[in-house]
């Protein structure tokens, strides 16, 4: 069952944020990731998020209205093709969003299940632990992998991540493989289950 979800506004600047009235998951990750795969799957929605196959789209923050949450959809970290002025515009965006900890209840984070995170994964996940920002590891794109590979891939990713295997979701926006786990984790955030 699909979230009643809609796109509420795109924030330039800090001064944009918006300050929620009820939880807020924020989704951040690499670039191309999957980020806008994932946000329309849990709306049921196509085009909610704009998805693109060139890495480096989303450059501002995009919230959504999932009737019992908010979500932001950050930046994607990572993406070589873009100017320095570019990526350090992003950092500051990054930077002065998560600096408003007390107006985010969760972090997912994604990383692409085929590949171990990379410097910046490792970097975001130990800015969010060191903050004490609750936070999940989503591991996209498992439909191209085999059930096996996929758990050998999940527990790799726990281990170079310090974590345990609990706190890595395998997620596929294609097949909606962990689509169940990630509700649950969302319902466990918002205090509200789904029918």
């Amino acid at each position: 069952m699909a979230y009643q979800a809609k796109f509420i506004t795109s924030a330039a600047a800090p001064s944009q944020f918006i300050r929620p009235d009820k939880p807020m998951i924020a989704v951040c990750g690499k670039s191309n990731a999957g980020k806008s795969t994932l946000i329309n799957l849990l709306a049921g929605q196509k085009k909610l998020a704009k998805t693109s196959s060139e890495p480096g789209r989303t450059r501002l923050v995009n919230y959504f209205d999932f009737g019992e949450f908010l979500l932001a959809d950050l930046p994607g970290y990572g993406f070589a093709a873009v100017s320095k002025e570019e990526k350090a515009k992003w950092a500051k965006t990054l930077d002065a969003f998560f600096e408003r900890q007390e107006d985010i209840s969760h972090v997912f984070v994604l990383t692409d299940i085929r590949r171990d995170p990379s410097v910046d994964d490792l970097q975001m996940i130990a800015y969010l632990g060191y903050h004490l920002v609750p936070f999940t590891v989503i591991a996209t794109k498992c439909d191209k992998l085999s059930r096996m590979k996929q758990k050998e891939r999940t527990r790799a990713c726990a281990n170079v991540l310090g974590l345990g295997e609990g706190n890595v979701i395998a997620f596929s926006g294609v097949t909606g493989e962990g689509r169940e786990l990630l509700e649950k984790k969302i319902a466990e955030i918002t205090g509200c289950p789904r029918a």
